[in-house]
């Protein structure tokens, strides 16, 4: 009977039990992955309806490619310009490599937290020891990663379609963010291999996207480097062509990279214990120094990596957005009706702090999803039975959870006013007014707080009184991002808009200053932040 037993606890098969995980990653990422999908499927198409409202003649198309494709800053930002004098081919050349960006950053993290993640909280070490599978967990977590960024592909395509753009270059842009989302799920597989820690793969593969990122960047930029483009994944989406002579070949790059260091994942797998990486952390000292004896010494050391990542991307970006604004101008081209609308705003300066003003806003959306991020730490912490023992000794639980909280609402607000000051530098740099436009900027910025601290304070209330749905964190801000960039395009009801709380920020430095909306938005932050605060400390850990 025990032999009996013995044979059965044995896998029949590497792959054994794949199916099953797969079901659980999709129950658990049953909010996370349909956003990813939603958001990245809907923009190209959304998108496409907006360029034949501002560009409705031949004639004021004919110069968009020359136009935008000699400004090296918009070629740094959206790549090379093929051809604009089209809605798929405008399309393809504002969003080809965002989307790219994006579907990469959510490949990493999707893969690391089913996998990597696992084995830190002891949950992968337990679904070995019984009849799963050496390779089935690796295997779930890239079958759900590579689905989601074929069914972002796919979704893309058939609305695009439906928008009635070319099929053609709708398959080829579909495509092409299939295919880097492909990419960067086997870049996933390798990092988990080599960190032993989820914290870190998520930094190794994001810092790949950053480094893929740049190269494409650096070489749609330098005339006299475009082959640097050769070198990166996001780079190769661009050089598809979607709606410009399409290059289907260019399909077998991303592809052959994926095979490539997907198999470098699989075979490094076995190399390396359940819980272990690759690469061994460096041991630590027998005991901690005295100012690494406290709750915030703690949430320090966890979140001190994520935030100066963080603040480094920021603040490039924020560097580059600004120095495009003062050429923000060749956009508009020969529309007559964006110049009209470019008109009603005030002339070129309103253009200027209208583009400035939606940069603010974009930034502070972005940033939001930081604070989301530092305020779930904790979580991780707690399912990690990582919580328990702190509380167990003479730490308090307010105490504890504030140390994070300072991170999320500090750490945004740190962040904005860096999104401020590079935003209104570079900008000012170029235009001849730096102290002004950081002052403008600045401000700007800091008026974006209080919806950002909305979302985090919203974030905490899920924690505090719904622990088993923390990830629905996630889902608010992602649903206030869409209802941000998208509720105006597609007309939704101005009711529905305004439950995002950007909706409510004044448009600084485009608009006038009012202190109502910030007031009531931080009104909200403080009252979402002290219901999660009261159920933290009367709810059971874990």
């Amino acid at each position: 009977m025990t032999a009996t037993l013995d044979r059965a606890a044995v896998p029949s098969h590497g792959l054994a039990g794949t199916w099953q995980l797969i079901r659980l990653a999709l129950r658990r990422d049953r909010i996370v992955l349909p956003i990813w999908v939603v958001l990245l499927g809907v923009m190209p198409s959304t998108s496409s309806g907006t360029f034949e409202t501002l560009y409705p003649t031949a004639a004021e198309r004919a110069g968009l490619t020359a136009g935008m494709g000699a400004n090296p800053s918009l070629s740094l930002i959206y790549g090379p310009a093929f051809d604009l004098s089209t809605a798929g081919g405008f399309t393809a050349w504002r969003l080809g490599g965002f989307l790219a960006l994006a579907v990469a950053l959510m490949a990493v993290f999707t893969v690391t937290r089913h996998t990597r993640a696992e084995e830190d909280t002891g949950r992968a070490e337990l679904l070995a020891s019984a009849v799963v599978g050496r390779y089935a967990l690796l295997s779930a977590g890239v079958l759900v990663s590579a689905g989601a960024s074929v069914l972002i592909g796919l979704v893309e395509t058939g609305l695009m379609i439906g928008a009635k753009l070319p099929v053609a270059g709708s398959f080829a842009l579909g495509g092409a963010t299939a295919a880097t989302g492909l990419v960067f799920t086997a870049v996933a597989a390798v990092a988990v291999q080599v960190a032993e820690y989820a914290r870190t793969a998520n930094g190794i593969g994001a810092t790949a996207v950053g480094v893929a990122f740049l190269l494409r960047a650096v070489g749609d930029s330098a005339t006299d480097a475009t082959w640097v483009s050769w070198l990166s994944p996001i780079g190769w989406a661009q050089r598809i062509r979607p709606f410009a002579d399409e290059r289907w070949w260019v399909f077998l790059l991303p592809l052959a990279a994926t095979l490539v260091v997907g198999a470098a994942g699989y075979a490094l797998l076995p190399r390396r214990d359940v819980g272990t990486g690759i690469v061994p952390p460096r041991p630590g000292p027998a005991e901690a120094a005295t100012s690494l004896r406290s709750p915030f010494a703690l949430a320090w050391r966890l979140h001190r990596g994520p935030l100066l990542g963080w603040l480094i991307g920021t603040a490039v970006c924020a560097a580059v957005f600004g120095s495009v604004a003062s050429g923000i101008g060749d956009v508009v081209g020969e529309s007559e009706q964006a110049k009209e609308i470019f008109q009603r705003l005030g002339g070129t300066d309103g253009l200027i702090d209208a583009f400035m003003a939606a940069m603010a806003g974009l930034f502070a959306m972005v940033i939001a999803l930081y604070g989301v991020q530092a305020s779930l730490r904790i979580r991780a912490e707690e399912t990690a039975i990582r919580v328990e023992p702190l509380l167990a000794t003479g730490v308090g639980r307010l105490r504890l959870l504030g140390s994070h909280l300072v991170f999320a609402f500090g750490g945004t607000a740190l962040m904005m006013v860096v999104s401020g000051v590079l935003l209104g530098l570079s900008n000012g740099a170029r235009a001849g007014d730096v102290g002004g436009s950081i002052g403008d900027m600045t401000v700007a910025s800091l008026a974006q707080l209080p919806a950002v601290w909305v979302i985090v304070g919203l974030a905490v209330t899920v924690f505090g009184l719904a622990p088993k749905f923390s990830t629905a964190g996630w889902a608010i801000a992602g649903l206030a991002l869409l209802l941000s960039l998208f509720g105006p395009v597609l007309n939704l009801p101005e009711a529905l808009v305004d439950a995002s709380p950007f909706a409510h920020v004044p448009k600084l430095p485009a608009a006038e200053f009012t202190a109502a909306p910030l007031l009531w938005l931080t009104g909200v932050a403080v009252v979402a932040l002290a219901a999660g605060l009261m159920g933290w400390r009367r709810r059971d850990v874990g």
